[in-house]
């Protein structure tokens, strides 16, 4: 919102993000190559393989966020906010919601658990088939638990190095962004807003400047005013 004026007075510097410090980064709970984990295994359905890794990242996620969910109040996070940038939830009807971030974490978790228990969409009985809208549906999935994983890092970074829990954060986000750049199952501009983090976790999977280069505008733009999502 406010820019810096000519007044003599240098603007406030941008608050230091804590997670981008080597120290932190640095932090895993395995050096395993995700970049061959994620790739679709020869004898695997392409479906069968998308509903099995969203069905464990979406329980993966769930359970980091369960660590720092007694932090994360109606009084501390009044916004679903992840840097700059605010999100809304949008009801069955398109309805736009306001709402705090307990919230929204509560209607993208109860939203998947619906979806990842429906025999009608992530089939487990041999025979049945897949959706025609299941590719959609994953997508859906997965932006929202990447918005649950920007919160934790944007939010509640302190606590979960209080928790000593960092490194399980840094692992599973790193497996979790290479698993949707290897499907194309985010939009790059959507997960932009972590790109920095991103860069350092993944840089070893030689895909880290998928987002990066559409982004810098953004990401510039968003250190000066409340973006809208």
């Amino acid at each position: 919102k406010s820019k810096g004026k000519p007044n003599g007075k240098k603007p406030a510097p941008e608050e230091k993000k804590l997670y981008l410090e080597p120290e932190y980064t640095k932090s895993r709970i395995t050096d395993f190559e995700f970049k061959e984990l994620v790739m679709l295994p020869r004898e695997i359905d392409l479906n069968e393989w998308l509903a099995s890794n969203t069905t464990t990242f979406f329980h993966h996620i769930n359970l980091q966020y369960s660590t720092i969910s007694e932090f994360c109040t109606g009084e501390s996070c009044q916004t679903m906010a992840v840097c700059n940038t605010q999100y809304y939830w949008y009801d069955e009807r398109g309805k736009k919601i306001k709402c705090t971030a307990p919230q929204y974490v509560d209607f993208v978790m109860s939203s998947v658990q619906k979806l990842v228990t429906d025999e009608d969409v992530f089939p487990t009985k041999y025979g049945k088939e897949f959706p025609n809208s299941f590719e959609s549906l994953v997508k859906k999935i997965c932006k929202y638990l990447f918005h649950v994983l920007a919160h934790i890092y944007s939010s509640h970074f302190k606590e979960t190095l209080a928790l000593e829990l960092h490194g399980h954060l840094n692992t599973l986000y790193t497996h979790f962004i290479l698993f949707i750049r290897e499907f194309n199952l985010v939009d790059p501009k959507e997960t932009t807003i972590m790109d920095d983090l991103t860069e350092v976790l993944c840089s070893s999977s030689g895909s880290s400047s998928n987002g990066s280069g559409n982004g810098s505008g953004n990401s510039a733009g968003a250190q000066n005013h409340v973006k809208e999502r």
